[in-house]
């Protein structure tokens, strides 16, 4: 993913972390597969950039973790969204949609005014 992309996506780390976590609970690996995965490979996330976010997060209350077994039994922090993460969700989500719309008028805005 080149400089440009990582950008505009540690922007919207934590809406594409609070969607996948809407999920159920996961661990930070199956985080970082499941947004790769769902974007058809575009969207990759670092380690560097998603552990600091989901500190953040657990600070914040939006989710919660607890130790348990992955699928090939090594110990593995588990991240659960909590109600305020599910309503932190909602007002992301609501943000990405007004923000990306804004940006779509302007890109289709044909007026010929400088």
């Amino acid at each position: 993913m080149t400089k440009q992309k990582n950008d505009t996506l540690q922007g919207t780390l934590a809406l594409l972390v609070l969607k996948t976590l809407a999920q159920g609970p996961m661990h930070g690996w199956g985080i970082t597969l499941h947004i790769q995965q769902i974007s058809d490979q575009v969207l990759r996330v670092e380690e560097g950039s998603l552990y600091p976010a989901l500190h953040r997060m657990e600070q914040e209350g939006w989710i919660t973790a607890e130790w348990g077994l992955s699928g090939n039994k090594r110990r593995a922090r588990y991240y659960r969204l909590t109600t305020a993460g599910r309503k932190q969700l909602a007002a992301e989500e609501q943000n990405w949609k007004e923000l990306t719309k804004a940006v779509a008028r302007v890109l289709n805005f044909a007026g010929g005014r400088a």
